[in-house]
C-alpha cells in the first residue's frame, strides 16, 4: 500500500515523535532523578536525548521538501522575504523565552542563544542554500560545512569543555553573561559556530523528504532510505575516533550519527505506515505534529509559569508514592507532555493550526 505523493504520515509523525519525547527530557519531575537515556551524554558520546534535537531539524528539512517548490515562482526576493520573517519570528520566539525567566531581573544575564534560535538560523539557512544552489550545491555546502566546522575546532582550540573554538567565539560575540552556564561554566551548547553543521541535519531531511516524495513510500525507496542511514551511521563511528561524537559541540560525526538514525527511524515509520498500512497509531504523535512549534512553546512558558509561581516542584513531589524516584519523575514528565497533547487535540479537533 502507497500513499498520495502529496502527503506522508511518516513525516508527520516523526515530527509529532521528535516534539513529544523533546518534552519528556525537558520536564522530569526531578533532575536528580533521571533514566539515563533522557539525559545527555555528559561530553562525549550519544544517547536517546542527544537524537531528539536532530531530529527535529532534520524533520525541519522533510517539510522543505514539500514547502520550497512552492516558493520557485515567487522569485527570489519573494523567497528572501518569506524566509527571512519565518526565520526572524522563530529566533524572536526563542529569545523571548530566555527573557521570560529573568523578568524583573537585569538584561545583563538573559541567554542570547537557544533552542527556537538554533532552529530558526538552521531552517533560514538551509532553506537559501537550497533554493540558491540546488541539490548539488546543497551537497557541496554539507561537505565543506562539516569539514570546516572540524578544521575550526581543530586550528583554534580543542574538543574540550573549557577548551572549545564554539566557546571562544560566543564569549567573544555575546559575553559570559549571555551564555548557558549549566556546563558549570559559561559555555552554550545552542552557540553559533554549531549551527553551522547543524544545518546540515536541516539539508538532509530535505533529501529524505523529497526523496518520499519523488519516489513514492514503496518497499524499495524505504529501503534506500535504511540503507544510507545505516551508511550514514556506520561512516560516523569511523570517523569518531578523530572528531568525536559531541551534540555539545555538534560535531561532524554528531551530525552523521544523527541523520544517519533519525534516516532509520523514518525508515520504519515508512514501512509501517505508507507501505503495510498500519496507522491506526499514528494519530497520537500526528496531533504533536500539527501544531508542532506552538505546542512546544505552550510547553516551554508553562514551565517557567510553574517555576515562577512555586508549583512546579510541590506537583512532581506528588507523584513520589508511585515507586523509585526516577519512576515519579518519569511519571511527572509524561502526565506534563500528555496535558500538552490535550491541548493539540483540542486545536485539532476545532482545525486550528498555528502556523509560523
Amino acid at each position: 500500500m502507497t500513499v498520495s505523493p502529496g502527503r506522508y504520515q511518516s513525516l508527520d509523525v516523526l515530527r509529532g515523535l521528535t516534539v513529544a519525547l523533546m518534552i519528556v527530557v525537558n520536564t522530569p519531575g526531578n533532575w536528580s532523578h533521571v533514566y539515563a537515556p533522557l539525559l545527555h551524554a555528559p561530553w562525549h558520546g550519544y544517547t536517546l536525548t542527544d537524537w531528539i534535537f536532530p531530529a527535529f531539524l532534520f524533520a525541519v528539512g522533510n517539510a522543505l521538501a514539500f514547502t520550497l517548490p512552492r516558493y520557485e515562482s515567487l522569485g527570489d526576493r519573494a523567497v528572501l522575504a518569506k524566509v527571512g520573517k519565518r526565520t526572524a519570528i522563530i529566533v524572536g520566539l526563542g529569545l523571548l523565552l530566555c527573557v521570560l525567566p529573568k523578568l524583573g531581573g537585569p538584561l545583563s544575564e538573559v541567554r542570547l542563544p537557544g533552542v527556537l534560535q538554533r532552529i530558526g538560523l538552521c531552517f533560514g539557512i538551509s532553506a537559501l542554500v537550497l533554493h540558491f544552489l540546488g541539490a548539488r550545491g546543497a551537497l557541496v555546502f554539507s561537505v565543506v560545512a562539516l569539514a570546516g566546522h572540524w578544521l575550526l575546532l581543530a586550528l583554534f582550540g580543542d574538543y574540550s569543555l573549557e577548551g572549545n573554538a564554539g566557546r571562544a567565539v560566543d564569549l567573544w560575540l555575546f559575553g559570559p553573561g549571555h551564555l548557558y552556564k549549566g556546563e558549570g561554566i559559561a559555555f552554550d551548547p545552542e552557540g553559533l559556530l554549531g549551527t553551522l553543521p547543524a544545518t546540515v541535519n536541516v539539508i538532509a531531511g530535505y533529501f529524505a523528504g523529497r526523496h518520499l516524495r519523488d519516489q513514492g513510500g514503496t518497499t524499495r525507496n524505504v529501503s534506500v532510505l535504511a540503507a544510507i542511514g545505516a551508511a550514514l551511521s556506520v561512516l560516523a563511528l569511523c570517523w569518531a575516533p578523530l572528531l568525536p561524537i559531541n551534540k555539545k559541540l555538534w560535531t561532524g560525526s554528531y551530525v552523521l550519527i544523527s541523520s544517519g538514525t533519525a534516516l532509520l527511524v523514518l525508515a520504519a515509520l515508512a514501512w509501517l505506515i505508507e507501505v503495510r498500512g498500519i496507522h491506526r497509531w499514528t494519530y497520537f504523535f500526528e496531533v504533536f505534529g500539527k501544531n508542532t512549534l506552538f505546542i512546544y512553546l505552550l510547553s516551554q512558558i508553562a514551565v517557567i509559569a510553574l517555576d515562577k509561581t512555586g508549583t512546579y516542584a510541590p506537583l512532581a513531589d506528588s507523584l513520589e508514592p508511585i515507586g523509585s524516584p526516577k519512576a515519579a519523575s518519569l511519571a511527572f514528565a509524561l502526565l506534563f507532555m500528555s496535558a500538552t497533547w490535550l491541548v493539540g487535540y483540542w486545536l485539532d479537533k476545532r482545525k486550528i493550526y498555528i502556523k509560523v
